[in-house]
């Protein structure tokens, strides 16, 4: 007579908090250096029309608006303000792709680390806009499942690096695909039923 293998007794206990891995020991690759001007001229551009146009409003008829004498002169300490705050932030970026995700810091007053492993990544892109072209940046951005927009866009890489970080994301979805479906076979030959929820990949430049 065959005895009956009683299962494994399920755990689940706690993890104590000092064995916990800790994210932040991890180095991060800082942006790319022209990121840095790149943040400065999105910024200063912008509070620099604000100015202006708060400067020029009290010239033009059609608009009743008279601000007062000190609002050019707080306009100008926004500007430096922001201006100096994505200097801040531009320098303390960073990110780095480990074996099994991917992770970026961003932020100066409200900082943010963002962990995106790589079973989540559905597909992945890189985009950049005009003036980005201009500094020879791109940013890669990542897209988890069910969402339409991207769950993660790294900003400030250069186009080498950023293509790099696309092409090893894009393998590391084909191998989660490929593995995915070495499941499904092997579930469909035991007779054990299949879901079909394969990751998508997509690129644009």
């Amino acid at each position: 007579m065959t005895g009956i293998t009683e299962p494994s007794e399920f755990s689940n206990g706690p993890v104590p908090s000092d064995r916990l891995p800790d994210y932040r020991r991890v180095g991060l690759n800082p942006v790319a250096r022209p990121f840095y001007a790149y943040s400065l001229a999105v910024t200063g551009a912008f509070w620099l029309i604000v100015l202006v146009a708060v400067a020029w409003m009290p010239r033009l008829p059609f608009i009743p608006f008279d601000p007062a004498p000190w609002s050019v002169f707080a306009m100008s300490g926004a500007t430096i303000w922001f201006c100096v705050v994505a200097w801040i932030d531009a320098r303390r970026r960073g990110w780095v792709v480990r074996e099994h995700d991917l992770i970026y810091r961003y932020g100066v007053i409200w900082q943010k680390t963002v962990i995106v492993p790589f079973a989540r990544i559905q597909h992945v892109e890189t985009a950049s806009g005009p003036i980005e072209r201009l500094f020879g940046l791109l940013r890669v951005k990542c897209y988890t499942a069910g969402g339409m927009m991207a769950d993660l866009s790294v900003e400030g890489l250069d186009v080498r690096s950023a293509r790099r970080v696309r092409q090893y994301l894009l393998e590391q979805i084909r191998e989660e695909a490929d593995e995915t479906d070495r499941s499904e076979r092997e579930s469909a030959e035991n007779g054990q039923p299949v879901e079909n929820d394969k990751p998508l990949d997509h690129e644009s430049d």
